[in-house]
């Protein structure tokens, strides 16, 4: 219990790195090379990795000072580590936000939100088109401790408003959302959350803040998953929540510690070398996505492209603003079918006709990656719940990497020529 009586949680001592001299005025590109590099003694260039459970102390009156949070050390890798520290302070400066926290996962990022901002008794209003197993966290774990949640349009800021209760503590968002890459307007959900006390987080995995910065548009929290294009190699999993420092630190901080959703160190080093070409890579693989996008809408066998860098897209304009003038890296498309059974026997066609991309669920990869979301990454979903996010059987997805353009036209265009025919 807090001296207070209110029982909230006692905010831990913050751990601090020496920083490294930056101008006040360097850009996210100079940031993701050298923000979170510690001055050494040695004098290395890049950052060290910190592969150690625990820390020594020089005697047992510190040891007992540090565990109180009395004093500023690291004292054990499940919750404080400098190589875990060095990605946190990277992140939160790429995303404009005080602080960050790196966890296992981009799961375990979210779970890490929820448990830390919310109790049995809580409302959330989330879009029903995010992450299958976000939906899954929130409806059936968060549910049985009694935090209820309302789903939602992606796009329609109206029934956001609509579904606030007495209670609500919490708007979620994804966008562009996986798989259909719908766009939420940030700032009005923003407006909305704030107008009734709650909190907005939006999950921004898809743009990375080398498109997009959540925070520029009211956003209170920032969710990633450091597996997708901030490692951008498919190396690691990885996760983190970015927001204020006073949240993070008083309420979020206490979780982690105790719950273990600890980021490994090593992991957090890969994440650290992989910001480092991040702005590049989501501006090359942006453009071969619209390249693909633009091609794809042109083939017989496609029914629909959904790609925000399209015009054609309900948000075009939206992503436009938001996303720092591209689409981000993912285009999904419907093939022609019939019925569920012939759309689902269609898209499996056009997937193993693929000699190039690599047939998995994971996106963000240098690699393109492509991968029938109904019956992977949204298999768990009931049909129902995949009707009401539009993720049909007939439905590809596509994660577009830095494959030769032409090479993935060709690639795609063995499947869709024999379905055409």
């Amino acid at each position: 219990m807090a001296a207070d009586g209110s029982g909230a949680a006692k905010p831990a001592a913050k751990k601090r790195l020496p920083r490294v001299r930056l101008p006040a005025t360097a850009r996210p590109a100079t940031l993701a090379l050298r923000e979170g590099l510690p001055p050494s003694q040695w004098g290395e260039n890049a950052e060290a990795l910190y592969l150690t459970s625990s820390f020594t102390y020089p005697d047992a009156a510190t040891a007992a000072r540090r565990f109180a949070d009395e004093e500023e050390a690291f004292t054990y890798s499940r919750f404080s580590n400098p190589t875990v520290m060095m990605m946190e302070r990277r992140l939160a400066s790429l995303e404009g936000m005080a602080a960050c926290v790196g966890t296992a996962s981009g799961m375990s990022a979210i779970t890490l939100l929820m448990m830390g901002l919310l109790k049995a008794g809580d409302h959330v209003v989330c879009s029903r088109s995010v992450f299958g197993s976000t939906i899954r966290l929130l409806q059936d774990v968060m549910g049985r401790f009694g935090v209820h949640t309302s789903f939602v349009s992606q796009t329609d800021p109206a029934e956001w408003r609509a579904a606030l209760q007495p209670t609500t503590r919490l708007l979620f968002a994804e966008s562009p959302t996986n798989p259909l890459t719908e766009v939420c307007d940030i700032a009005a959900l923003a407006d909305i959350a704030h107008g009734a006390g709650a909190w907005l987080a939006v999950d921004n995995c898809f743009c990375s803040p080398a498109l997009q910065r959540p925070v520029e548009w009211g956003a209170d929290f920032v969710i990633h998953s450091g597996t997708k294009y901030l490692d951008g190699q498919g190396r690691v999993i990885a996760g983190a929540v970015c927001g204020p420092e006073d949240l993070l630190q008083g309420k979020l901080v206490p979780v982690m510690r105790s719950a273990g959703m600890t980021l490994s160190p090593f992991n957090a080093w890969v994440v650290l070398k992989g910001m480092e070409t991040l702005s590049i890579r989501m501006a090359a693989q942006s453009d071969n996505a619209l390249a693909l996008a633009q091609w794809l809408s042109e083939q017989p066998g496609v029914a629909r492209v959904h790609y925000p860098g399209l015009a054609s897209h309900p948000q075009h304009a939206l992503a436009m603003r938001q996303q720092a003038g591209r689409g981000a890296a993912v285009v999904s498309f419907d093939v022609v079918g019939d019925d569920a059974a012939t759309l689902r026997a269609n898209a499996f066609s056009v997937i193993d006709a693929t000699e190039v991309c690599s047939l998995t669920t994971n996106l963000g990869d240098t690699k393109t990656t492509i991968s029938h979301p109904a019956t992977t990454s949204h298999g768990r979903l009931t049909e129902g719940q995949r009707q009401a996010a539009g993720i049909g059987q007939g439905l590809i997805r596509v994660a577009v990497g830095l494959d030769d353009i032409d090479d993935l036209k060709a690639d795609l265009q063995r499947g869709l020529h024999a379905l055409a025919r």
